[in-house]
């Protein structure tokens, strides 16, 4: 019981680590918070600091939420509950959402949640991301894309239970994921029904 609490602690704490502000400051002497939308997740990197950057900050956070499911595998061998890398990971999300390095004010929970599909279930990643791309390119929005992609995860985790493998703990965790992404985009949600959400240009 220790160890996975331990295990809960360092994926919280692994989710906590603001990308975002790390590549602004180290970078480019730059407060992406001060910045654009305030956000710390990758978008908002894109739009502040440019494209290299904002593949550093997409990358960086997906990965925190690949290494933090996997956590238990690499600390446990295989001695732990089938839900339980979900489980860490959604703690790596709400890291990343609510980071302690960073006044608890991160990211929307996007790419770190893309991360633990990438270490539970890649081809749901795989599939997720070419539906996010294929989703931007219509709507030239990433908030829309964003929330799109996470009703794809649900019926995908819904369909894979059905014809596939029984996966409970999946669909459970990808709606709990999904309502994260929904919650956070909040204003983009307004803005969107406003029709003052911003639109990418380069796809």
């Amino acid at each position: 019981m220790v160890l996975e609490l331990v295990i809960i602690l360092l994926a919280y704490l692994l989710g906590s680590i603001p990308s975002g502000l790390i590549v602004g400051k180290v970078g480019y002497g730059i407060d992406i918070r001060e910045h654009g939308s305030g956000n710390l997740g990758g978008t908002n990197t894109f739009r502040t600091l440019g494209k290299k950057a904002g593949l550093i900050v997409t990358s960086a956070d997906i990965l925190k939420g690949t290494l933090a499911t996997l956590l238990p595998s690499l600390l446990m061998g295989h001695s732990f509950p089938d839900y339980f890398p979900l489980l860490v990971g959604m703690v790596a999300v709400v890291g990343h959402m609510y980071p302690i390095f960073a006044g608890f004010k991160g990211g929307k929970a996007v790419a770190t949640s893309g991360g633990v599909l990438l270490g539970y279930n890649p081809i749901l990643f795989i599939t997720t991301l070419l539906c996010f791309f294929i989703f931007l390119k219509l709507t030239k929005m990433v908030s829309l894309s964003s929330m799109l992609v996470a009703l794809y995860c649900i019926t995908f985790s819904i369909v894979y239970s059905i014809f596939i493998k029984t996966d409970y703990p999946l669909i459970i965790v990808v709606s709990l994921l999904a309502a994260f992404v929904f919650y956070r985009h909040r204003a983009n949600i307004s803005r969107i029904k406003n029709k003052t959400e911003p639109k990418i240009k380069w796809l």
